[in-house]
This record gives structure tokens, sequence and C-alpha cells, in this order.
């Protein structure tokens, strides 16, 4: 699994798991990493990178 995936399955556990106990700081830091996730995907498209 590459570290972009990584992040976003990270970031969905972290938010499922704040969502599920009430905790805001755990769900946000998990959309967070999903948005980290994310980015490193939009710039590996840019580099041309898999």
């Amino acid at each position: 699994m590459t570290d972009k995936n990584i992040d976003k399955a990270k970031g969905r556990a972290k938010e499922a798991a704040g969502a599920l106990s009430g905790n805001k700081r755990l769900k946000n830091e998990g959309r967070a990493d999903q948005a980290k996730g994310s980015v490193k995907n939009a710039a590996d498209k840019v580099t041309g990178k898999k």
C-alpha cells in the first residue's frame, strides 16, 4: 500500500473513531489525514508517478 493510501485509510479510521466517541479533535485529525493523502495523490498525478 502506498503512503498516500495509508494516509487516507488512517484518516478514515480516525474520523470514524472520532465520530463514534464524540471526539471532535480526533474526527478533524482524520479529515486532515485524508486530505493529506489526496494532496499526495494529486501531486503524483502532476509529476507522473504511480
